[in-house]
């Protein structure tokens, strides 16, 4: 089955050129089964390949196309490259993918753009399988474009409204920052060592620079810049929540899913170089631990359900990057397919929610959707529970695992520290949500019915959501140095009652209203607090004051366009000089000889004085 894995790619790409060339013709009720039925097979296919590669040495599977690019000392083939890692995220990307596009099915049933929905969809799957698969970095990179082109159609999808096309066009520039960064750090990468076929340029990498080589240091941090921006982590997150613009599969799928945890992949995949860049590894950690404490405050005061769950998702990266940071790269990679199966949960019943309230977002506007909407309720119960953290769920492990090794890690205290912390604020927030929107008053205005397409999808992934942590991909052949940390006895006590405070607080605010939650905004200085916590920390503010201003200043300055006006004036000129010499032919001859006399004397002139 191995020799089969370009198909499980392949699929998703002919439904998605399938669906482009009917132009929207094709009869309505054959879309889902191209769109959903391709990404089925991949799943089918991934899971054949999984068991043969399972059952075997785990050796990594190389698998050449063709040659793609050659330019002198430079080649660089259409080669797939299988190994736990690998196999890990395609598992990921074909399974939660395929249970995403069949809700979609029921989703998106009655929406104009129904055959665009699915063919966009399914190229963003071709898209990720490519960056998850590829042998070389130029391949990954392909990837890793091939994402940010859809995440900006996807985004954007509902183009009719100005604000999607704002959110589609902030995601596509806020992370083609990162992406200027990554590409400038693989011209490095090859410059330095020759190569960017990804085994091989680790072996060199390791050969040519010391720990703490400088090169290193630079190459890792470039590499960094392109998985922040992809992974919306600090300062790059700000796009994440305004992407949730896009239909909600979308987000489900690329905003928790996959795309955004393409940068956690991109670092655990060039582990190698980072561990020569200790100072950058460290960063990692930094940048993983402030991220997802901002995002969890800020997450305590939205009132979008999808925006909830949007910094959600940039806390729980958050997390990510402190395991890859202290070096526990199992772990991150155990928490980026957890938060894969309750985040893709919670997303599609979030999505469902908003179905039967007709496209309402806001959670104060909603109430006692427990008894109208059970699947629902249920599925928020089980993906809050696992994004909290409590035992037994699938996030209690792969968290746990990220704590324990934190807090074994050099100056480890404070990542753990930051860690708890964050699962203290993940079970205020998520139980709020859960509390305000299905319970309380009920809200007659909300329908009832689902479907089966909507439904199956979140029983299943909600199973995952509870089980799915008591099984993970044996990753000792990626990570062979890698130990697994272990917490004191206080430690421990302290890291497991976290989230059980933090839903206790939940409960006093927002279920018995024990402590009213206004008590706590009424003072100039709590509502100074959760309008600074609700604008995301001012980060846009910010952005906007030193960025986006200044740009629209100089382009309002410009709006003429100056090079334009130069090309202008050298069109106006070369038409007054054109109509100047044609003045001189008048056909006369008398004027030619007068001419040529005068051309003749002043030329014996020139000899005469030079």
């Amino acid at each position: 089955m191995l020799n089969y894995l370009a198909l499980v790619p392949l699929f998703p790409l002919i439904g998605f050129l399938i669906l482009v060339a009917s132009q929207g013709n094709m009869p309505r009720r054959w879309v889902p089964w191209i769109g959903a039925g391709s990404v089925g097979v991949s799943a089918l296919l991934a899971a054949l390949i999984g068991i043969e590669f399972l059952g075997g040495s785990f050796e990594p599977y190389r698998q050449t196309l063709w040659t793609w690019m050659r330019v002198a000392d430079f080649a660089s083939g259409f080669s797939l490259y299988l190994d736990a890692l690998s196999l890990n995220m395609m598992f990921v990307v074909t399974g939660v993918g395929f249970l995403i596009h069949v809700y979609s099915i029921g989703f998106m049933a009655d929406d104009a753009g129904y055959a665009r929905f699915f063919a966009y969809m399914n190229l963003f799957v071709f898209a990720m399988l490519i960056l998850v698969l590829a042998d070389n970095l130029v391949l990954l990179y392909l990837g890793w474009e091939g994402v940010g082109l859809c995440s900006y159609l996807l985004i954007g999808f509902w183009y009719d409204n100005p604000e999607n096309g704002a959110a589609a066009r902030k995601a596509f520039v806020m992370t083609r920052v990162g992406d200027t960064a990554m590409a400038i750090g693989l011209f490095l990468l090859f410059a330095q060592l020759g190569t960017l076929e990804i085994q091989s340029l680790m072996q060199r990498a390791v050969a040519a620079w010391p720990v703490g080589s400088g090169l290193a240091a630079l190459a890792a941090l470039l590499l960094l810049g392109g998985a922040v921006g992809k992974s919306a982590q600090l300062p790059l997150q700000t796009w994440l929540p305004d992407a949730m613009a896009g239909p909600t599969p979308i987000s489900a799928l690329i905003h928790a899913a996959t795309m955004v945890t393409a940068g956690v992949y991109l670092i655990a995949r060039t582990h190698t170089l980072f561990e020569l860049a200790p100072a950058v590894l460290q960063l990692v950690a930094v940048v993983g631990a402030i991220t997802l404490l901002i995002a969890g405050f800020t997450a305590l005061t939205q009132r979008d359900i999808k925006r909830i769950l949007a910094y959600s998702t940039i806390s729980q990266i958050g997390y990510m990057f402190l395991a890859l940071g202290v070096a526990a790269f199992s772990s991150a990679i155990f928490h980026l397919t957890t938060h894969a199966y309750f985040k893709a949960l919670l997303f599609l019943a979030a999505g469902a929610v908003i179905h039967c309230y007709h496209h309402e977002h806001d959670i104060f506007r909603m109430g006692g959707l427990r008894k109208r909407l059970p699947i629902a309720f249920w599925s928020f119960v089980i993906g809050s529970a696992a994004l909290t953290a409590l035992p037994f769920t699938s996030g209690y492990f792969s968290k746990h695992e990220i704590l324990a090794s934190a807090y074994q890690a050099e100056n480890g205290v404070w990542f753990w520290a930051a860690g708890t912390l964050g699962a203290l604020l993940t079970g205020i927030y998520s139980f709020r949500l859960l509390f305000i929107a299905f319970f309380g008053p009920e809200n007659e205005h909300a329908s009832e019915h689902l479907g089966f397409a909507m439904s199956i999808p979140l029983i299943l992934l909600g199973a995952l959501a509870l089980f799915g942590g008591f099984v993970s991909m044996p990753l000792g052949s990626v990570f062979p140095r890698e130990q697994p940390g272990e917490l004191g006895v206080l430690a421990a006590i302290v890291t497991d009652a976290a989230p059980f405070i933090g839903v206790g607080v939940a409960v006093l605010l927002y279920l018995t209203r024990t402590y009213p939650v206004e008590a706590l905004t009424a003072s100039r200085w709590g509502e100074r607090l959760h309008r600074f916590w609700f604008s995301g920390w001012g980060f846009d503010w910010l952005y906007g004051k030193l960025l986006v201003n200044p740009f629209r200043w100089l382009a309002a300055l410009n709006r003429g366009d100056i090079v334009d006006d130069v090309y202008r004036g050298v069109a106006v000129a070369s038409q007054y000089a054109h109509r100047a010499f044609a003045a001189t032919q008048t056909g006369q001859l008398r004027w030619y000889v007068a001419a040529f006399t005068g051309g003749t004397v002043l030329a014996i002139a020139l000899g005469i004085l030079s």
